[in-house]
């Protein structure tokens, strides 16, 4: 029986721990017994001078309340209640008085009178309710009347553009309604003398 050489003994071994390593870094890296710490989320939310919100966190999960402009109306109330007896020169009778008031305002301190006040922002530079009205009628119509203009001659005309042909009928059509909805109010605006 022949002895086996030093290099294949050598190389047998080296093989044998090489292979063992292998086989237990897969077990390692598959068992991963490291403990699982769930994190808490980081909610970035915004904050103002009016903004409010609330978190609540279970088991279950996170529920999260905000309020981008929370008090949207401020309140104020006073009450008086007067009972007094008059005195004088010339006698008197008594004086009841019960007073209530409540106001509300808006944040800017604008208080609510109870008809919506028009700011600056909200005027309509002296143009009459029943032109605001004509106006809308107009564009209304007029937005009708250009989407069922392109519908009959562009859609057709661009839809059989390949791949983007449904695309650009869309396209057509939303181009018909605006540049109807402009038509409508210019034509409107002459008609009714607004």
């Amino acid at each position: 029986m022949t002895k086996p050489s030093p290099l294949k003994i050598t190389a047998i071994a080296l093989g044998a721990v090489v292979g063992i390593s292998h086989v237990g870094l897969l077990g390692y890296v598959l068992r991963d017994n490291t403990p699982t710490v769930k994190q808490v989320p980081t909610i970035n939310i915004p904050r103002g001078d009016y903004s409010s919100y609330t978190i609540k966190a279970g088991k279950d999960g996170y529920e999260i309340e905000y309020r981008a402009n929370d008090p949207a109306i401020l309140e104020s109330e006073r009450s008086l209640h007067l009972d007094k007896d008059k005195r004088g020169w010339f006698g008197g009778g008594s004086e009841v008085r019960n007073e209530y008031r409540r106001d509300q305002y808006t944040m800017d301190g604008t208080r609510n009178i109870g008809g919506g006040e028009i700011g600056e922002v909200g005027k309509t530079g002296g143009v009459s309710a029943e032109c605001l009205v004509a106006d809308a009628g107009a564009r209304s119509q007029g937005a009708m009347a250009g989407t069922s203009i392109a519908a009959g001659i562009g859609v057709p005309a661009v839809a059989s553009i390949p791949y983007i042909g449904w695309l650009a009928g869309g396209w057509m059509l939303l181009l018909g309604q605006k540049a109807g909805s402009e038509l409508g109010s210019q034509v409107g605006s002459v008609f009714n003398d607004c």
